[in-house]
Parts: C-alpha cells; structure tokens; sequence
C-alpha cells in the first residue's frame, strides 16, 4: 500500500512572485508556520539539499529531515524527495504552477509509502498530510497576496 495526496489553492498574485517566494527556501520558516529552520546542505544548479527542521510537536518532538528539491522554472514544477526518509519508505512531492485568470495555480502532489515499523501507516498519515497541506497553503496563499498587495501599493505611490 502507500499513500497520494493532491492539493492545490489559487494566489491572487504574478507568477514570478509566487515562484520567487515559495521557492526561496532559506525564507520558509516565514513561509510556513510548521517550519523552525531550514540549513541549505548544497547547492549544484537548480537542485538544492537541505535540511529541515520542524517546531516540536505536541509530545515536545522535534522532527527534521534531509530532502533534495530541483526546480524546472521553464515547465514551473518542482520535485522533491526526502533523502533522510524517517518514517518514510519513500515520500516524493511535486509543486506545479499554473496561470489561471484570478491568479496562480499552486498545486503539490506527494507520493510515499510508510515503513511497516512506523508508528502510523499510510492512511492515517494521508489525512494527516492532506489537513496539514490545506492549513499551508492557505497561509501561503495569504502571505503571498499580502506581499503582492504591498507591492501594487508601493507601485501606485506618488513620488
């Protein structure tokens, strides 16, 4: 068995910007609530590694990761997997970008599969990722649109 999810959310936003933003990494941590610190390992051309480091959950754990992410500005997708795989048996994401009238398309598909010694299996941790992936977006989509209206605002400002 293993898990998919498919999530996406419309930004109100140019293209570059929500490219620019959701990719500068070392930035994330203002980008995400889940985030604490991002440690950028390499980097070779458009693919980065890195580590990931997440506030503590509820138990006080503090979860982080290896994962390597290229990114393909010309077909505006990203893919992504973990390197340091955890719980994971696997766990792949890709992030695709579309122009949309009324904004921009940010859509994140994620492949994985559990160990069979994790302490959740696969069904459990779709809903978990599917929840997660919506409260996300959600606040990125918002931070992006509150960028975008201060620089509409700035634009429009007399000199």
């Amino acid at each position: 068995m293993s898990g998919h999810t498919d999530n996406s959310i419309i930004i109100d936003a140019p293209l570059d910007l929500v490219w620019d933003m959701t990719n500068d990494i070392e930035n994330w941590p203002q980008l995400f609530s889940e985030y604490a610190s991002v440690e950028v390992l390499s980097r070779k051309g458009d693919t980065t590694t890195f580590r990931l480091t997440m506030h503590p959950d509820a138990d006080g754990k503090v979860w982080n990761w290896v994962s390597e992410r290229t990114m393909d500005r010309a077909r505006l997708t990203v893919n992504a997997h973990r390197v340091e795989t955890g719980p994971f048996a696997r766990m792949n994401i890709r992030w695709e970008y579309a122009e949309l009238p009324g904004g921009v398309r940010m859509r994140w598909v994620q492949d994985f599969a559990m160990k069979p010694d994790a302490p959740v299996d696969d069904e459990w941790m779709t809903d978990n990722i599917n929840r997660n992936s919506r409260t996300q977006m959600a606040l990125i989509r918002d931070r992006i649109e509150q960028a975008a209206g201060e620089r509409r605002s700035a634009s429009v400002m007399p000199a």
